[in-house]
């Protein structure tokens, strides 16, 4: 393509914050009609190079080029008026709102003096349609689901008449059809010249969807690809190393049983849910949307009730709904909605890692804050946070690393059982491959795992055993040679009780894919964020 073509040029971008470069002279280009994916680690620099040109951050060095002219934009208003929008992983709408009064937020046409209503929900009708959302524009936003928000916020974009669209993680929290429609529209607006930054955790996707990669690491941009590169290579790219096994899985021995649930039941959301997961043992508990294992992790742990049944730890039952009494048995969870479940955002590292194990550390009715901090110093050491110190809030650290914390006070609490709900989740290669590595050692040391993920490869390569869920309901369970994704597939379509060996009546069923069910988030840093993760 010639230079005609570009839209967007950045040049030697360089972002500093104190004591910390954020950015150094980064390049990257972007040309109409193209879907260039950005690609690198959490805490790489993505989300920086995305707030400069969104206007958030100004460069401290550096050009920005627009349509072949030199831009510097003082904030997103200036951003969005040079054809620049950007959907952000969490979204900017106001959920009170109409789907057309969040589209034309701040800019709402006017007659008279007054918002002219009829003229606005016509505009918001015609870019829904251009998206392919079948909303009405009086809906209330409130009421949408994840998949339909984003198609608003797309919406949203065209309605600025946006030349280059930012999608950070777009794909973090959609199934696997939600996830179709959503390229398929990226592929309409490419063709009709619009220049897409695509940045994902996911590597399949970009060969489905991208026509170049630029990858970045520790601030900088180390390398560009065509789509169709090996992902051997990709990943070598990003993390500045060769990963020669993607899910380092090394079985233990099982021993004593070590978390029994026997006919758990809630009215609408689980009925007669019996399994155990053993000391040495990883345990895989798949299924589609919908089909209850959240639902069912919460009420192990004590987060939810239920109605009937039993959970028990060590051979010693729980009294249901009694978060304390399942912690006080050695029992922890990894939340899937990191966020809202799993972190205190504006605390530190070091609070955070240290809160599940407080109880331990009081001596006398105080708190012993230095072996507090030498305890939590050593965790996140061992996993790799990438932080300022122990003292920086846990909201300013990327995605990977907010879920490294939130493991790490599991490991402080020196915890049993471990139930991982979407432990991957908007975290890069070379950080699953830690979170993996750590799995093997708690069952190296004598811990169970209950592994809940949506990532089908990532089930099959971590699990000893893979329980399989649909509608509410066990269908079967797989070990070894048996655990294939056709199998498990084949379980997660079921809808009648198990059959002899393990097996459900096939029924009709529609292939989720990704899990939702809680919020996810991914590569997820704030105006400050990971900067301070370099």
């Amino acid at each position: 393509m010639s230079s005609h073509d570009e839209v967007l040029r950045v040049e030697g971008v360089r972002k500093c914050f104190p004591g910390v470069v954020a950015l150094d002279s980064v390049d990257f280009d972007l040309r109409r009609g193209e879907v260039h994916a950005l690609l690198g680690e959490n805490g790489a620099g993505k989300s920086t190079l995305i707030k400069v040109l969104a206007g958030a951050h100004r460069p401290d060095a550096g050009r920005l080029v627009v349509d072949g002219r030199e831009v510097r934009p003082e904030n997103t208003r200036d951003s969005e008026q040079l054809g620049i929008a950007t959907i952000h992983q969490e979204f900017t709408l106001v959920p009170e709102l109409t789907v057309a009064e969040n589209i034309f937020l701040g800019r709402q046409p006017r007659r008279f003096g007054l918002i002219d209503r009829a003229r606005m929900e016509n505009a918001a009708a015609g870019l829904l349609a251009r998206v392919g959302l079948a909303v009405s524009p009086r809906a209330r936003v409130g009421g949408l689901g994840v998949a339909r928000l984003q198609m608003v916020e797309i919406a949203k974009a065209l309605s600025l008449d946006a030349r280059v669209l930012v999608m950070d993680e777009p794909t973090a929290v959609l199934t696997a059809g939600e996830v179709d429609t959503l390229f398929a529209l990226v592929r309409r607006l490419r063709a009709e010249g619009v220049g897409i930054v695509f940045i994902t955790h996911h590597l399949e996707e970009i060969a489905a969807l991208a026509d170049r990669v630029t990858v970045m690491r520790d601030g900088r941009t180390v390398g560009q690809a065509p789509a169709s590169a090996p992902e051997d290579e990709l990943v070598r790219l990003m993390v500045g190393r060769d990963i020669e096994q993607q899910y380092p899985r090394e079985a233990a021995v099982p021993g004593e049983t070590l978390l029994a649930v026997r006919s758990l039941s809630r009215a609408g959301a689980f009925d007669d849910v019996t399994f155990e997961v053993r000391a040495g043992e990883v345990v895989g508990l798949a299924g589609l949307v919908g089909a209850g294992r959240t639902e069912v992790a919460r009420a192990v742990f004590g987060a939810d009730p239920y109605d009937a049944g039993e959970v028990a730890v060590a051979g010693r039952p729980l009294r249901g709904g009694d978060v304390v009494a399942a912690l006080r048995a050695g029992l922890g969870l990894v939340p899937e909605d990191r966020k809202g479940q799993g972190l205190m955002l504006d605390a530190s590292v070091q609070d955070n890692l240290s809160l599940v194990a407080l109880r331990s550390a009081t001596r006398g009715g105080l708190v012993d804050t230095a072996a507090s901090r030498e305890a939590a110093g050593r965790v996140a050491r061992q996993l790799g946070v990438r932080m300022s110190g122990p003292d920086q809030p846990v909201r300013t650290l990327s995605g990977g690393n907010q879920q490294k914390v939130v493991i790490g006070k599991w490991l402080m609490a020196d915890v049993r059982v471990l139930v991982l709900d979407e432990p991957t989740r908007g975290v890069d290669v070379g950080a699953k491959v830690e979170i993996y590595r750590l799995v093997n050692e708690l069952t190296a040391a004598g811990h169970a795992v209950l592994m809940i993920s949506s990532d089908l490869p990532e089930v099959l390569g971590m699990s000893d055993r893979v329980l399989v869920m649909a509608q509410g309901r066990i269908t079967g369970e797989l070990a070894g040679d048996e655990a294939t994704q056709d199998a498990v597939m084949a379980l997660a379509l079921a809808t009648g009780p198990p059959g002899p060996g393990g097996t459900a009546g096939d029924g009709p069923g529609a292939v989720g894919g990704r899990d939702s069910g809680g919020a996810g988030d991914g590569d997820t840093d704030s105006d400050k964020e990971q900067h301070r993760d370099q």
